[in-house]
């Protein structure tokens, strides 16, 4: 089964939600009316595509109606296709330009930040690339040996320090191994303590100053991993990351799981943080890059 099939089989219940839902009401109504408008926004904020696009897709819709004197409803569902597909395009390839490159991996516990992780060294693997990584998660003990075992899996190279180890350290000698061994990309795990906000945030400062100071010019990715079936609370996480650091991207995980995939809408137009790869599966390939236009062909095939 090739990724679109995969992306089309872990939507199908977003499919459900949203999709199936917009049928039965353009099919229901015989005019296009305020009652259809209000439907549509209503199917649309319990996707979780948020209050703000949806106020912003319905505007856009009803101008086009308005501009091309579309009195059929069934039409509709072609112009929201198109809005979804501006909505969520834009550059979503991960620029690794150097040798090596940096990906830093952030995110709260429990979102599937260390199952991510691995799964990108496979991807990047599988295009031929060196992979080193960094367990510079060093306050969960756990998460220094599911990474172990994610770095087996995918047969790449572990740097890590004992529990509790200063993260800053773990990531000075991974960067020392991935420059001796000519790596191409290095990949940092980060500790996921929201609550102790400050303090992540000193922390990550702390662990860009050495990637800074000892790979000058390197081409980095700070990719923030979020849960797709937390819906907007995913946001909300995103919204806080972003404050703390600059992110060049999303890894949206579990999109397979929820019936709320219009997460994928909410955050790249909410935020204007790219969406670089989804996960729709637990399988090793199972996390893609991510394309706005196979999207929402899947979403409404």
């Amino acid at each position: 089964m090739g990724f679109f099939e995969k992306l089309k089989e872990g939507l199908q219940k977003t499919r459900k939600g949203i999709t199936e839902r917009i049928d039965k009401v353009l099919v229901s109504f015989g005019k296009i009316d305020e009652d259809l408008f209000e439907e549509l926004e209503e199917i649309l904020i319990t996707s979780d595509i948020g209050l703000e696009t949806t106020t912003r897709i319905i505007e856009d819709i009803k101008a086009k109606v308005k501009e091309n004197k579309i009195t059929d409803p069934t039409a509709i569902k072609g112009l929201l296709k198109e809005e979804l597909m501006k909505l969520t395009e834009g550059e979503s390839s991960l620029k690794l330009d150097t040798t090596p490159s940096v990906i830093v991996i952030i995110g709260v516990n429990g979102v599937g930040k260390t199952t991510s992780i691995g799964k990108i060294a496979n991807l990047l693997k599988n295009q031929g690339k060196k992979v080193v990584l960094a367990a510079a998660d060093t306050f969960r003990a756990a998460a220094i040996d599911q990474l172990e075992i994610w770095a087996k899996r995918a047969d790449v190279e572990l740097i890590k320090h004992s529990e509790g180890s200063d993260p800053a350290a773990v990531i000075f000698d991974a960067i020392q191994s991935a420059k001796a061994k000519k790596a191409d990309v290095l990949i940092c795990d980060t500790a996921g303590r929201l609550h102790t906000k400050k303090n992540l945030m000193e922390e990550l400062k702390k662990v860009f100053r050495i990637i800074d100071r000892e790979l000058p010019g390197a081409s980095r990715e700070n990719l923030l991993v979020l849960d797709a079936t937390t819906g907007q609370n995913a946001l909300s996480q995103a919204k806080t990351f972003g404050e703390v650091v600059d992110l060049s991207g999303i890894v949206l995980t579990k999109l397979d799981g929820t019936a709320k995939g219009g997460i994928v809408i909410a955050v790249k137009s909410e935020l204007n943080v790219p969406i670089k790869l989804v996960g729709v599966g637990e399988g090793m390939d199972d996390l893609q890059n991510f394309n706005s236009k196979e999207f929402v062909e899947a979403l409404f095939d």
